[in-house]
């Protein structure tokens, strides 16, 4: 077996340990999940085939920086660098009907928009002993995600109720309502959920002109009939405002690259309203960026158990208190631990802080306020 690529490469970080990086597919159907590399060795493939229930374990370098997010209804050729003849269309246009890098299986760029991506900065913070991590519909949504850490052996515990988050804002994928719930965690720490939404309300939360693929109005618009009234597909991928206008007030760009200028759009208040721990515009890294010591593992599942997560509304007091503090003392535990507590509302809340360094920490899981960089 030829040795891992990052073998013989110089990293930033003293800890030469690769990473593990699981993606898994628990959807009914096959995906074709992209990944992107920034910074650092990745794991050896762009993209790849992944069928229904199963998952591909892979590894990345300790200094990797890339996205990772699924492709769906794709069609390729036999070498993988174009769209099958047999797609519809004798081959020409997109291989996938979202994600698509151009056409090929093993993408070299960033996917198209709509995508759900899972963002990581594994070297972030100071001295490089933080990951950043989060996930993004600031590309638009196509597929429900969710981010589990993978414990190692030189590392401390996390609780994994403040690091293993998801956005489910697709039709029959949400669990029934509830303030918290033990997928992808345990009765000891009970994970903070998003409870509003059911599977009937939560597949109209796109405003009807983001949507990918919009139904057809009845009569061709003969009866204008109120769009939310229209039947839509389980199936409804979402452009975001800046991914569809490309306008400097959408996308936080020229005048308006400042947070105190660019605002929300109607589009990121419905995303957060469903996934309130993701990404929806530029300037949301206050709510939506997640920080842990360096040096563990990370699964990315399309299509996860259980609800949206809300973990950093509900434990913004503790997480703030654990960053300017170095260490998790047992009143945070016990908040972490009281399904009443977790339950109860309470909003904690998110605020800009800056990292601090991790020299001292025991025990650590940061969600903060600070951009994926």
């Amino acid at each position: 077996m030829p040795s891992p690529p990052w073998k013989n490469i110089t990293m930033n970080s003293t800890d030469q340990t690769p990473i593990p990086l699981v993606v898994t597919n628990a959807c009914p159907e096959t995906i074709w999940p992209g990944i992107g590399t920034q910074n650092g060795i990745g794991p050896g493939t762009g993209g790849f085939v992944l069928e229904a229930r199963s998952s591909r374990k892979m590894f990345v370098s300790p200094n990797w920086q890339g996205r990772v997010w699924g492709r769906t209804n794709c069609s390729f050729n036999d070498e993988g660098t174009g769209p099958s003849s047999l797609n519809g269309v004798n081959g020409n246009g997109a291989s996938c009907t979202t994600g698509d890098c151009f056409g090929r299986l093993d993408c070299q760029f960033s996917g198209q928009v709509p995508s759900t991506l899972a963002e990581f900065n594994l070297i972030g913070g100071v001295g490089g002993k933080q990951t950043f991590y989060d996930i993004s519909l600031v590309d638009g949504y196509n597929l429900p995600l969710g981010v589990v850490y993978i414990p190692a052996k030189n590392t401390t515990f996390i609780p994994p109720n403040l690091t293993n988050c998801a956005c489910i804002a697709s039709s029959g994928y949400l669990g029934a309502p509830a303030r918290s719930g033990l997928a992808y965690s345990n009765e000891s720490y009970p994970i903070p959920y998003e409870a509003a939404q059911t599977n009937e309300a939560v597949g109209s939360w796109c405003p009807w002109d983001l949507q990918k693929f919009p139904p057809s109005k009845p009569g061709d618009g003969i009866f204008p009939y109120p769009d939310d009234h229209i039947q839509r597909p389980v199936f409804d991928p979402c452009l975001s405002a800046c991914s569809s206008t490309n306008k400097p007030q959408d996308c936080c760009t020229g005048q308006y690259n400042d947070p105190n200028v660019c605002r929300p759009s109607l589009y990121s208040a419905r995303a957060k309203s469903v996934c309130p721990d993701a990404y929806s515009y530029a300037f949301d890294d206050q709510t939506s960026t997640f920080i842990i010591p360096a040096g563990g593992g990370w699964e990315i599942v399309f299509c996860p158990q259980g609800r949206s997560t809300n973990i950093i509304q509900i434990f913004g007091d503790q997480l703030r208190a654990l960053a300017s503090g170095g260490r998790v003392t047992q009143e945070m535990f016990s908040a972490v631990t009281n399904k009443t507590y977790i339950e109860s509302g309470r909003a904690g809340g998110a605020s800009r802080l800056q990292p601090t360094p991790l020299l001292e920490l025991t025990v650590v899981g940061i969600c903060m306020a600070l951009a994926f960089s």
